[in-house]
């Protein structure tokens, strides 16, 4: 998706027990209607692992007639992740690429040296109306691969592994976690995966990696002795093992990785280790020398101001 980064303060933000080093409260965005939580980048944290944006989209209900229309629109060096609890969405890129995400599914668009992308809800969607709840995540490329070739990959259900038991149901969307390989591959060690936990269950998060997050999407947990509601980002030190109680019916995102080869410069949809290769993408969108989404040429979000 493509929205603007405001790095502002925000109240609620605050160190908690001795195993967490950041709680992040994101700010909540109305979107005409549709209502958007950033939890990264904040003013504590840009990233934690390769991760630099996170958006909770929704939950949204469309009315007939309604729905999302994010017009085409560039990026380079980093790659989308779209992850969806309800609804549907459209995706068309300047690959050719053309088709819905659904629940469970995994997008993941690799932007490289750069492409464009546009998401929508499709005509008979927007026709009888629906809901609309994920999270879309911008995890930025290594040094290595900032300026490779575009690619886009989509991953059904069945291809996630998926661990189910004592009430845990745990589907790995990117990465390796708890013994597991995603088939989404990233060119950096990372894990993320999404975690729906009934009252009662405990999910450890073992220090496979130097950073750490869970993002509560829903529900209440209990971590070391303190509750923990939905809409939070909690950040770990490196080093402990965490375990995650629900306190009620939970659904949680796992997100991290080792840290990055150093800090991102972000501006708008860009996102590079070098200024000057932002300022180049932005003279070359404004001057139309991106590529064109097939099937979606009439419209397009022009540069920002700012």
């Amino acid at each position: 998706m493509s929205w603007l980064i405001d790095n502002d303060p925000i109240p609620g933000d605050a160190k908690s027990c001795a195993a967490i080093d950041d709680v992040i409260v994101p700010r909540a965005r109305d979107l005409g209607g549709f209502e958007v939580r950033r939890a990264l980048p904040s003013a504590r944290r840009q990233m934690v692992g390769p991760f630099i944006f996170f958006d909770q989209m929704g939950p949204a209900q469309f009315l007939s007639g309604h729905g999302i229309d994010v017009r085409p629109h560039p990026h380079i060096g980093l790659a989308t992740v779209t992850y969806l609890f309800d609804g549907e969405m459209m995706h068309r890129d300047s690959l050719g690429s053309a088709l819905s995400i659904r629940p469970g599914e995994v997008n993941l668009m690799t932007a490289g040296k750069g492409i464009v992308h546009s998401e929508r809800t499709a005509p008979e969607l927007r026709a009888s109306g629906q809901n609309l709840f994920g999270i879309q995540s911008w995890m930025a490329l290594p040094k290595s691969h900032e300026e490779s070739t575009p690619e886009f990959a989509h991953f059904d259900v069945a291809a996630l592994p998926r661990f189910d038991g004592e009430g845990k149901r745990v589907r790995l969307i990117m990465g390796s976690l708890y013994g597991a390989t995603s088939p989404a591959a990233f060119p950096h060690d990372c894990f993320y995966a999404e975690a729906v936990l009934a009252p009662g269950a405990v999910l450890p998060l073992d220090p496979d990696y130097d950073e750490r997050a869970v993002y509560l999407a829903s529900g209440r947990i209990d971590i070391a002795g303190q509750t923990f509601e939905g809409g939070q980002l909690l950040t770990f030190k490196s080093g402990d093992r965490i375990s995650i109680l629900a306190e009620t019916n939970a659904r949680l995102m796992l997100l991290g990785g080792e840290p990055m080869d150093g800090p991102r410069f972000i501006w708008w949809n860009f996102v590079s280790s070098s200024k000057e290769r932002i300022e180049t993408a932005k003279n070359e969108w404004r001057e139309g020398k991106f590529d064109i989404v097939p099937g979606d040429e009439s419209e397009f979000i022009p540069l920002p101001d700012r």
